[in-house]
């Protein structure tokens, strides 16, 4: 029989880094750090290694489909499917950042949303019975926290919260939040002045549409959740964040290591593992 694995992505630093250290420390089977660069995440598996962890290491854009492919042909021949995805993998714009906000708005749902998605649709076929996914997601991805303000804001919050939003929509909704930053009547809308906010919404709204997808086969025991990690000292938050990487990763291990028949599934997890009401707060 093939064993168990756990992958990581974006994983050579930061709290994903730290995600693949608690998971080699807890979990029953092979766990793999993925990064875009091969030299830095080579780099992050003999750091680990110093700390006699066992991980191994697989080259991962989540930018590229045929790089998924790549990594899905790998892991359907080896270990004939996947246990545990962690889709960890994402970037941010700096405060600072000078490039228009439509150029900002394009760049990080591309990576942040449609990357993600591509991720799990192209994963997600090889996922074994049992499988835990954990969707990286934010404060900043709180649907009661998101921005904005006025009766389309308002609009977007109820069909962002719907229980029986469809993907169709929801993309529909991400493919108009880039459309108008660039026009920049966003605001009249009802979106926020983050596109980061923004995409963590959509990668949240996102993980419910699947769960209740799963929810269809009810003998796989698939379940997806999205989590908060917390305000994290890493190079997204300018090392500002109070917490380390390994407190940052308390929620993702929560949610990856769920047991067989769990109660939680479709949830919004926050820092320290309490399951919050994503829609109403």
């Amino acid at each position: 029989m093939p064993g168990r694995v756990a992958i990581v992505t974006g994983a050579n630093k930061g709290i994903g880094l730290a995600i693949v250290r608690g998971l080699a420390k807890v979990f029953q089977g092979d766990v793999y750090l993925t990064a875009r660069n091969s030299e830095r995440g080579l780099a992050a598996v003999q750091t680990l290694m110093k700390e006699d962890l066992v991980v191994h290491f697989h080259q991962l854009d989540i930018d590229e489909p045929k790089s998924i492919q790549t990594l899905r042909d790998f892991m359907k021949d080896k270990y004939g499917g996947i246990d545990v995805l962690v889709n960890n993998a994402a970037i941010a714009f700096k405060g600072n950042a000078t490039e228009p906000f439509g150029h900002q708005a394009e760049i990080t749902l591309k990576t942040n949303f449609w990357a993600l998605k591509s991720t799990c649709d192209i994963l997600f076929p090889i996922l074994k019975p049992g499988a835990r996914v954990v969707n990286m997601s934010s404060s900043a991805g709180f649907l009661a926290r998101m921005g904005g303000s006025g009766a389309a804001n308002a609009a977007l919050k109820q069909t962002l919260g719907d229980p029986e939003l469809k993907i169709e929509k929801l993309e529909e909704l991400m493919h108009d939040f880039v459309a108008s930053a660039k026009a920049g009547n966003h605001a009249e809308k009802g979106w926020p002045n983050s596109t980061y906010s923004v995409s963590k919404v959509g990668v949240s709204a996102l993980s419910r549409i699947q769960q209740r997808e799963f929810n269809l086969d009810s003998d796989s025991d698939y379940v997806v959740n999205h989590v908060h990690p917390g305000y994290v000292d890493t190079d997204m938050t300018s090392h500002k964040g109070p917490l380390t990487i390994d407190e940052g990763a308390r929620s993702s291990l929560f949610a990856a290591m769920l047991p067989a028949n769990t109660e939680v599934k479709g949830q919004y997890i926050w820092e320290d593992c309490k399951i919050l009401d994503w829609v109403k707060g």
